[in-house]
């Protein structure tokens, strides 16, 4: 019996899209913060991926086009639930900054380095990305770490690209203002610039 059409989707999808399914796995639990939310958050990224697959363009940034879906069904489910939380005042957040930066060195602590399961960094890093505003996190993980191009993780986002940049300098600031005491701890010395 010959492959039909469908079986020929099918396959050039799973060929595409199945690859990227750890990577997005791991940005959807840093999204969702919880195993079974991240794993209902990649099976409707990938059951509308699928649904959609049709206006896929062969030839462009897969992983770019399904983490548009993946970032737009979490905050489509935020805004459902009602637990979008605003972006912080420019003000707010040079607030923070400055009170990180001019605070005085902590004593030095013991450590526990060694980072959940499943997880990249220590638990502080995590901790640090999961307190970022959503939108400030997204930019952070799409471009920081995921290492989309500024165009690619803007389109992911639905935003312009200026922007991403401001979602990303700001969501940098906060991350550095959060993990400058647990920079020091681990013997990054000296000044730290954003």
């Amino acid at each position: 019996m010959p492959p039909t059409d469908t079986d020929e989707r099918r396959l050039r999808f799973e060929s595409l899209t199945l690859p990227l399914m750890q990577v997005l796995y791991a940005s959807a639990r840093r999204l969702a913060g919880d195993p079974e939310d991240a794993a209902d958050l990649l099976q409707e990224t990938y059951l509308r991926a699928y649904r959609t697959f049709d206006n896929f363009r062969l030839g462009t940034n897969c992983k770019a086009w399904l983490f548009t879906i993946l970032y737009s069904v979490f905050f489509n489910r935020r805004k459902q639930r009602q637990r979008e939380v605003g972006p912080l005042p420019p003000d707010v957040l040079e607030q923070r900054f400055n009170a990180y930066i001019e605070a005085p060195a902590g004593p030095e602590d013991e450590l526990d380095n060694a980072p959940e399961p499943g997880l990249r960094w220590s638990r502080d890093v995590e901790a640090a990305l999961g307190a970022l505003p959503a939108a400030f996190r997204a930019a952070v993980l799409l471009v920081d770490v995921e290492e989309l191009s500024y165009e690619d993780a803007a389109t992911a986002l639905g935003c312009p690209v200026g922007t991403l940049r401001s979602r990303l300098f700001r969501g940098r600031r906060l991350l550095f203002a959060a993990l400058h005491d647990y920079a020091r701890r681990t013997g990054y010395r000296g000044r730290m610039d954003p």
